[in-house]
């Protein structure tokens, strides 16, 4: 299974205030909250463990059928960070694991429920996508509509439409 999730940085540094008192409290577990204090650049931590949270729910919906705002039940832990990418696990009920781009304009994040799965993601166009009754989107692969589990983001100036490519 797969989750993603996009985050224009313009656009979050536009929206989001997230320096007011209590944003990152409701949002983050107190081991997130401390690497978002102690790193030095702040904001790309915050974005950066939101992201995971986002892209490892959309499996955790994918999966429970379950639609609920539980950004604190979703525990992040970075594995590995550089300049260019990030690796991590998040945690609630089981292990999703991360792959988050970085450029200088978005942060784009990946989840997949096996490690292995982090090679083999693709990014593909934004047609032939069908919505079950829960809103979970689905490709249907012609001719025989093979339905393909396809995760979708957008946020400001970037959509990224992603699937597990198992050759």
């Amino acid at each position: 299974m797969i989750g993603n999730d996009v985050i224009d940085i313009l656009q979050s540094r536009h929206e989001s205030n997230w320096r007011r008192k209590g944003y990152i409290e409701k949002l983050f577990t107190p081991s997130e909250q401390l690497l978002i204090s102690q790193t030095s650049d702040p904001e790309t931590m915050l974005w950066l463990l939101w992201s995971m949270k986002e892209a490892a729910y959309k499996i955790y919906n994918r999966q429970t059928k379950i639609r609920a705002y539980i950004p604190q039940k979703l525990e992040c832990t970075i594995i590995s960070k550089n300049d260019q990418y990030a690796t991590g696990q998040v945690i609630l009920e089981n292990v999703y694991y991360t792959k988050t781009i970085f450029s200088k304009d978005s942060l784009h994040t990946i989840a997949v429920t096996s490690k292995d799965h982090l090679n083999n993601v693709i990014e593909i166009e934004k047609k032939n996508i069908i919505k079950d009754q829960n809103g979970i989107p689905f490709l249907s692969q012609p001719p025989l509509h093979i339905l393909k589990d396809v995760s979708i983001s957008h946020h400001g100036r970037f959509e990224k439409v992603v699937i597990i490519d198992q050759k």
